[in-house]
């Protein structure tokens, strides 16, 4: 399979797609700091930095799956205060536009997009209802579904609306879903503190994610700053690739299905 990611932030897609063994085609991401993760993670990707300004047509039919976790500031609870939620009608989060140009373009068979939870009721529920229209115009069906850090085993819970579309020539049977992977959340959390710091527990840990400990780490204050914004913005990874399978084994039995067919001609 053959990835390319917009609104890449620090590559939690891209991260996902390498652990699936696809290849990262490009990513496209305007935030400097993320830019470098990106094209230092992955050198051999294509980089893109200002998805207003780039031409996707050079990958057009060569492209399985898109991903992109459009900009969330004007879909975000807490933006409550001045204009509100202006969601699609806003500079950032209508940033969604280009990701519909950037699908039109490229005629991935997948996308799997990624936004806060609130952007299902952005302007009275309009926005995914009209981001549901677009994708069906340009041939897809479409699932979504809130999902939590916590169902992957993360001890927090980080709510993401996350929606995957597919050609309309796929017709999954009844109780089939691309979110089969994503486990339901198990148990509470429970909150204890613990020396200088509180920890977040579900039962078991999760490696990767180490405890805040109230110590000077002798980074500098913009790097702290750029690291933990681009934390904030970033997809929890495990949940994308949980999707991936789903993807990928989807593909694995049609591949099949094909060859039995061949076969029996």
């Amino acid at each position: 399979m053959k990835h390319g990611s917009l609104f890449s932030g620090i590559g939690g897609f891209d991260l996902a797609a390498e652990w699936m063994g696809w290849e990262n085609v490009f990513h496209c991401e305007i935030n400097p700091f993320g830019s470098n993760v990106l094209k230092t993670k992955w050198p051999q990707s294509i980089s893109y930095n200002d998805i207003t300004k780039t031409d996707f047509t050079i990958h057009r039919g060569n492209i399985d799956i898109i991903t992109g976790g459009f900009p969330c500031q004007d879909a975000s609870i807490a933006k409550q205060d001045g204009k509100g939620q202006q969601g699609l009608q806003g500079s950032r989060t209508g940033l969604f536009w280009e990701m519909v140009r950037a699908i039109e373009e490229i005629r991935p068979k997948y996308i799997v997009a990624e936004n806060v939870a609130n952007f299902l009721k952005t302007n009275g529920g309009a926005d995914i209802r009209t981001a549901l229209t677009e994708l069906a115009r340009m041939g897809y069906n479409a699932e979504w579904r809130v999902c939590r850090a916590s169902e992957v085993g993360a001890p927090h819970h980080r709510a993401r609306l996350y929606l995957v579309a597919y050609p309309s020539s796929i017709r999954l049977q009844q109780m089939q879903t691309f979110f089969s992977y994503v486990a339901a959340q198990t148990s509470p959390f429970t909150w204890s503190p613990y020396g200088t710091s509180i920890q977040i527990s579900r039962g078991s840990t999760w490696n990767t994610e180490p405890p805040v400990i109230c110590l000077d780490d002798g980074f500098s204050d913009k790097l702290v700053r750029e690291k933990i914004k681009a934390y904030g913005n970033a997809v929890v990874p495990q949940i994308p690739y949980a999707i991936f399978q789903s993807i990928q084994e989807h593909e694995n039995k049609n591949q099949s299905t094909t060859a039995q067919q061949q076969d029996n001609i």
